[in-house]
């Protein structure tokens, strides 16, 4: 006797826990921990508790608060994780700033990146608010593009800054156009990269047989090979080797992400190295930072004392494993860039191995959000754009720290939300907005298998 068999009931779609109140502890834990650095700092350099510490800490906190209540009722199932992270990093870098700034009282710094962090934190709320879906951004991808090329290509009528044109400079205001160029590039090749990933994964003819090497379509190579003329062009033009690094290494992994194939990235490599030998030969200014990286101790040896990567390199050593304490290091030796591209080896000098494996820590946690946000959306625009933003994250982090400890040349760029830099940080706000908005998007699918079919 034979029968049908019945399907399986099907399991109720359900979605994962909100997480706003968890959001809101973890945010009172960033200020609190923000206001005691900034306390630590006035009692080790005075004895006495900053006179602006109350100040300090209720403004971090009302910012903290309004970005907050902006993500509960308009993101409500946006990862809790996200906007602590970015809070502890903006606090500890204000910390920093101001420690730096008892060294330097003719040249406080501070204010002026707590009004900076006030706008980043406003232009966030903003994007929580008026952007309620991610794939709204993928109808204006070339306007994307067309707009970062135009930053990036008006700082090269403005004089140089310490050897770059990366500075637009209007009275006392300046801007760095490049750093809000990186996000609409992120927008733009997301969406080229959705919409062409098939054609880019497509392999052309086999050169060699009997290694199965085998070279793109003329169509599929095209565009990386422009962006990598571009980027070289940025690096000639404006003399600045990070934005050079930062936008070809973007481009090269949301490629890989996108079509899965390897052989993207070894030819991103070999493009990346060719350009680099052959500016870094030629180019007068990034020829120096190479020999300054090949040679830390030269200008020692000549008598003339320590330059700012050596004095940079004698913070860290100074700092050991747990560090001299907050306010007790002597990292203002490096000079003028102590406070936006050195700022790392205050916080390694100060806080130690510990303290410094604390913060990689909180960036390496920060990205790791951010793609875990993009696997789990279903539309292949909204999860490159989540790795491509949280790409960028990583990627300074690795060219920044790399280069103040010596591991490769400097790049000149600003250490995300720690570094002083108007432009840094609010570009930054904005790249934790789009992130709370797509890891909404992520979360509040509905998760739960269907009955299938016996």
């Amino acid at each position: 006797m034979t029968g049908t068999a019945a399907a399986p009931p099907s399991v109720p779609a359900v979605r994962v826990p909100r997480r706003r109140g968890t959001e809101a502890a973890l945010i009172v834990v960033a200020v609190l921990l923000s206001v005691y650095g900034y306390c630590d700092v006035g009692l080790a350099k005075n004895g006495t508790v900053p006179p602006g510490a109350a100040g300090y800490g209720a403004g971090l906190g009302v910012l903290a608060l309004l970005a907050h209540l902006a993500v509960r009722f308009r993101a409500p199932y946006a990862d809790p994780l996200l906007l602590p992270i970015a809070v502890l990093l903006n606090g500890l870098g204000l910390v920093l700033i101001y420690r730096l700034d008892l060294e330097t009282p003719g040249d406080e710094a501070a204010p002026t990146q707590l009004v900076w962090s006030t706008v980043g934190v406003a232009l966030f709320i903003g994007v929580v608010l008026i952007l309620r879906d991610h794939r709204v951004l993928q109808r204006y991808a070339y306007i994307c593009v067309v707009a970062a090329l135009v930053l990036m290509i008006v700082p090269i009528f403005f004089p140089a800054v310490n050897g770059a044109r990366i500075w637009i400079r209007a009275g006392g205001l300046s801007i760095q156009p490049g750093e809000f160029a990186k996000i609409l590039l992120a927008i733009f090749f997301a969406s080229y990269l959705s919409a062409n990933r098939s054609a880019l994964a497509y392999t052309g003819r086999t050169v060699w047989k009997l290694t199965k090497l085998q070279l793109p379509t003329g169509r599929a190579l095209g565009p990386i090979v422009a962006i990598w003329l571009l980027s070289v062009g940025v690096l000639v033009l404006e003399r600045d080797l990070g934005t050079s690094l930062l936008f070809f290494g973007l481009f090269v992994i949301l490629l890989y992400v996108a079509t899965g194939r390897i052989g993207w990235i070894a030819v991103g490599l070999v493009l990346a190295g060719v350009g680099a030998f052959a500016v870094g030969s030629l180019e007068p200014h990034v020829h120096g930072r190479v020999e300054d990286w090949l040679h830390p101790f030269a200008s020692i040896d000549a008598g003339e004392g320590p330059n700012q990567l050596a004095q940079s390199l004698f913070a860290f050593a100074a700092g050991g494993m747990l560090g001299t304490g907050l306010g007790l290091g002597h990292s203002i030796l490096i000079g003028f860039a102590a406070k936006s591209d050195f700022i790392l080896a205050t916080a390694g000098e100060e806080l130690g191995l510990a303290g410094l494996s604390a913060i990689f820590l909180l960036y390496a946690l920060l990205v790791e959000r951010g793609y875990r946000a993009g696997l789990a959306l279903r539309d292949s625009f909204g999860r490159l754009l989540a790795v491509g933003l949280a790409s960028i994250v990583a990627l300074q982090v690795f060219v920044i720290a790399g280069g103040v400890m010596g591991l490769i040349p400097l790049t000149g760029m600003a250490m995300p939300f720690l570094a002083q830099g108007g432009s840094s940080v609010v570009t930054n706000w904005i790249i934790v907005a789009l992130l709370i908005r797509v890891s909404d998007s992520a979360r509040s699918q509905p998760v739960g298998a269907v009955g299938a079919a016996a």
